[in-house]
């Protein structure tokens, strides 16, 4: 690109955002490494409609923004022009309390959707570790955590959503009310699409009654197969937990299981009493109620922006005991120190590896890790990693070929000139 042009496309987007909404980018704007030459904050999804229309009309390359916690996830763009920054659209448009119906743009945070629907008894039922992640961002990365046993994922909670092309044209998909079966379901096709199909601008997400009482059974047992176990026991439980979680600090430590009752008060704490018993009978450890959540409890077990390898790997829920075993037998393998924590439940679960665990021994336990959940028909993903891992291990497992080729053809047909978070996405997409 040439001078004339730079200037051009500054002086044009400068026109769009105001004095105050275009800047230099900083070493701290980079994603994953590479530098943007510019930060747009837009405020509107007619203003970030207008910002892609310039970038389109000059081939801007674009990595949507709302928090940044999570920037570092995927893999780093193969080039990049302009930072989108919406956190500056923060706002709850309308919240149908009547209908559980919330309508917000999607650089709000969901700190403020608790607080906003809280007041009139509801929740969006998203479990997140970071409270300051935008909607917007917890769409891309189809975040969730361990209320996903009882309500489902992002995907499921996502009723309608508004999203600019990379063109500039303003889509939108869904509705406000909860069975709109007009048309297609876009919203399930952007959720993880990890801003490589258009920039989200508004969201529509069903809302569920806040429960007025909660408790949590959690019980420690030696090994994976017991961990197993415990959790078939839940799952099958008439207490119907709401969320089914554990916890092993590395390969050697017993495993922490955890199950969320909630409901009436009274009630809730007898179910939670009762489940203890049982539990405690049926495998022979004492299984305490809490009246608050374990201190790991929805937290990933590594830390965002540090250098820590994040990943996630995932089973059926049935093989879950197994998950676990070729987890910790893939870190011993490679020599590695690995966490483990997530929705038992669901069998998805995470893993965390320190900075200082060297590139080569964990991209050797990634490898292996894969081999293992490719057996059990699961998948592992390298959320975050340092670059020296990212060179050595690619942080998606490439899809069947007919699967890959479908993507491709979605990615050629919404940004066909691969300008939206170029290379961030499965095989380079």
């Amino acid at each position: 690109m040439t001078s004339r042009t730079l200037d051009s496309a500054q002086t044009e987007l400068s026109d769009v955002l105001g004095p105050e909404g275009l800047h230099e980018a900083a070493e701290s704007d980079a994603v994953r490494g590479v530098r943007p030459r510019w930060v747009a904050r837009v405020g509107s999804t007619e203003q970030t409609s207008e910002v892609l229309r310039v970038a389109a009309a000059h081939r801007l390359r674009i990595v949507p923004r709302g928090g940044g916690s999570k920037l570092d996830w995927g893999a780093a763009p193969t080039g990049v022009d302009l930072v989108l920054d919406t956190s500056g659209t923060e706002s709850v448009l309308e919240h149908a309390s009547g209908d559980l119906v919330l309508r917000a743009t999607a650089g709000t945070t969901l700190s403020r959707v608790r607080r906003t629907v809280a007041e009139a008894g509801q929740r969006l039922s998203v479990d997140h570790p970071l409270p300051g992640a935008t909607l917007g961002g917890i769409v891309a990365t189809a975040s969730a955590g361990p209320c996903r046993q009882a309500f489902g994922t992002i995907r499921d909670l996502l009723i309608g959503i508004t999203v600019v092309r990379a063109d500039g044209e303003v889509t939108a998909s869904g509705g406000k009310v909860v069975k709109n079966v007009a048309g297609y379901d876009l919203g399930k096709l952007y959720t993880g699409s990890h801003g490589t199909l258009g920039v989200i601008t508004e969201t529509i997400f069903r809302l569920h009654p806040l429960a007025a009482e909660h408790r949590w059974v959690t019980l420690r047992v030696p090994d994976a197969g017991t961990a197993g176990a415990a959790v078939r026991s839940l799952r099958a439980s008439q207490a119907v937990p709401t969320g089914i979680e554990l916890d092993r600090p590395s390969p050697e430590s017993p495993v922490e299981v955890s199950a969320q009752l909630e409901g009436m008060p009274k009630a809730t704490d007898q179910r939670a009493h009762e489940l203890a018993e049982r539990l405690g009978a049926e495998f022979g450890v004492t299984a305490e109620v809490g009246h608050a959540a374990p201190d790991w409890w929805g937290a990933h077990p590594f830390a965002p922006l540090t250098g820590d390898t994040g990943l996630r790997f995932a089973a059926a829920p049935a093989d879950l005991a197994r998950l676990l075993d070729d987890a910790g037998r893939a870190a011993a393998e490679a020599g590695i120190p690995l966490a483990v924590r997530g929705s038992a439940g669901a069998g998805v679960l995470f893993g965390g590896v320190p900075a200082n665990a060297g590139a080569a021994r964990t991209a050797d336990a990634v490898s292996r890790l894969r081999a293992a959940t490719t057996t059990l028909h699961g998948h592992t993903t390298v959320l975050c990693a340092p670059t020296p891992v990212l060179e050595l291990v690619d942080p998606w497992e490439m899809p069947e070929e007919g699967v890959f080729g479908l993507m491709r053809r979605v990615k050629e047909q919404f940004d066909p000139e691969y300008r939206l978070a170029p290379g961030r996405f499965v095989g380079g997409l």
